[in-house]
């Protein structure tokens, strides 16, 4: 009996957007046979407009692909935004290495997380250059998704971030 994987009941076509953990929203474009080191094998051709990149996963190896987010999940992710920040009182760099990974898991609950954690109202203090970072990082992979699953463009997407953002302040 073979072991079955997440993604053996998906298969992506020609202009299927999809998220890819450590990269975020992309768009496959095709799927090409390769050959690698004498192995013919083959590849999901997926672009990444924003960071003018492409990316070839070979389609044994697509597992990590998802398609984007139902709108349950888009939901969810909008309510967490507006929920209480909960920061650990743990150093920052442990943080750091836990928001990094929630951002790379590429789940959009996660990504809301570090977006409601380390969003700053008009009053409160400055973030470090890191949190910044970090923020922006999250807050960037959340548009991205949330455009390409309402079909609007990217400053929409930010803007209907911004007002949940601030509804979670009032």
């Amino acid at each position: 009996m073979t072991k079955k994987t997440a993604n053996d009941n998906k298969s992506f076509k020609q202009g299927d957007f999809i998220v890819y953990p450590a990269h975020g929203v992309g768009q496959v474009t095709g799927v090409e046979k390769d050959t690698v080191a004498g192995f013919d094998i083959e590849v999901y051709v997926v672009t990444f407009e924003q960071d003018k990149m492409t990316l070839r996963v070979p389609t044994s190896k697509a597992d990590a692909m998802r398609p984007l987010s139902s709108d349950r999940i888009v939901k969810d992710a909008m309510k967490t935004l507006k929920g209480k920040a909960k920061v650990k009182r743990t150093m920052w760099s442990r943080r750091a290495q836990e928001y990094e990974a929630k951002i790379n898991s590429g789940d959009l609950i996660m990504i809301a997380e570090v977006v409601r954690d380390l969003h700053r109202a008009e009053d409160q203090p400055e973030q470090s250059y890191s949190e910044r970072q970090l923020y922006e990082s999250a807050l960037d992979r959340m548009v991205r998704e949330l455009a390409a699953v309402e079909n609007i463009e990217h400053d929409k997407a930010r803007e209907l971030l911004s007002v949940s953002l601030a509804k979670k302040a009032a």
